[in-house]
């Protein structure tokens, strides 16, 4: 029973980990070259477009639940040798993402859709969105290094449990 329950886990925080990966690249490939096209003007639009919902109200919780099933993934997954640190170090990336994301893009998320055009100069505001591009980079890179951990983690979790079953 708790071999499945850990499988579930497992493949649970794999799920979240992939719906992380594939919603970051919506935002890097669809939202943000739209957002960031021709600023004020597009910041502004942004800002009414997402007037419901938005990244700040998607990717924290997204974020905490990747984390969130990664430490139960670990903790129940952690007797297995061949995919403790697999797991670990996926379960790093995304905390070092979410670190860069708190201290590096929320002041400038800040500065580019609260403050915006009626606190700064437009040149400041396209200098803090390059600044915004180049960070979200590192953690575009933080959360495909991640995912492909977690999936290199479940494969030698499914394949150590895989084979302990047919002994």
């Amino acid at each position: 029973m708790l071999k499945k329950f850990t499988f579930g886990t497992v493949l649970a925080h794999l799920w979240v980990q992939w719906i992380l990966l594939g919603s970051i690249f919506v935002n890097t490939f669809m939202l943000y070259p739209n957002i960031f096209h021709n600023i004020p003007a597009s910041l502004e639009l942004g800002m009414e477009f997402m007037a419901v919902a938005s990244p700040h109200t998607y990717f924290p919780p997204l974020g905490a639940a990747s984390i969130i099933t990664g430490i139960l993934a670990l903790i129940l997954a952690w007797r297995t040798k061949p995919a403790r640190y697999w797991i670990l170090f996926s379960i790093l990336m995304i905390v070092l993402e979410g670190a860069t994301s708190i201290l590096f893009e929320w002041p400038r998320n800040e500065i580019l859709f609260i403050e915006g055009a009626d606190v700064h100069s437009v040149e400041f505001l396209k200098q803090t969105a390059k600044e915004f591009f180049f960070v979200h980079g590192f953690r575009v890179a933080c959360n495909i290094i991640g995912s492909i951990l977690m999936f290199v983690g479940f494969i030698k979790y499914y394949k150590h449990s895989f084979m302990s079953l047919k002994k």
